[in-house]
């Protein structure tokens, strides 16, 4: 009678959980319950969860691997929503993504428009200019 009932299953057998199977870290389950309390289709396939947890985990990778990047370029150890524009921004695919998505306390890209630009002089030295801009 082997593949019937509970009765062959050992007492020691811990339960595995979808995501450790899965090889991810996001939870499974918790994403799977999200996706039939949320009306979204009247049936899910057992696979759904696992692909959109799989989706989510990588985009958290790619951001958080750019933020820690510019971080890293600031000269600094912790993660703050300013590295995280940074990196949205800096990133094309990334900014196409979320580009109508404004990050609270995350400021903008440092850009000065050319035209704005001091005029650099040609011979070195400037002639009639006045005294504050001669250095």
């Amino acid at each position: 009678m082997s593949g019937k009932g509970k009765a062959g299953r050992g007492k020691g057998t811990k339960s595995v959980s979808s995501s450790s199977k899965a090889g991810l870290q996001f939870p499974v389950g918790r994403i799977g319950r999200y996706l039939k309390q949320g009306k979204y289709a009247s049936r899910m396939g057992a696979g759904a969860p696992v692909y959109l947890a799989a989706v989510l985990e990588y985009l958290c990778a790619e951001i958080l691997e750019l933020a820690g990047n510019a971080a890293r370029d600031n000269k600094k150890s912790r993660i703050v929503p300013r590295h995280i524009t940074l990196a949205v921004k800096n990133d094309e695919e990334l900014n196409k993504l979320l580009g109508n998505v404004t990050i609270a306390s995350g400021g903008v890209l440092p850009n000065i428009h050319a035209v704005l630009l001091p005029k650099k002089a040609s011979g070195g030295v400037s002639k009639g200019g006045s005294a504050s801009q001669d250095y």
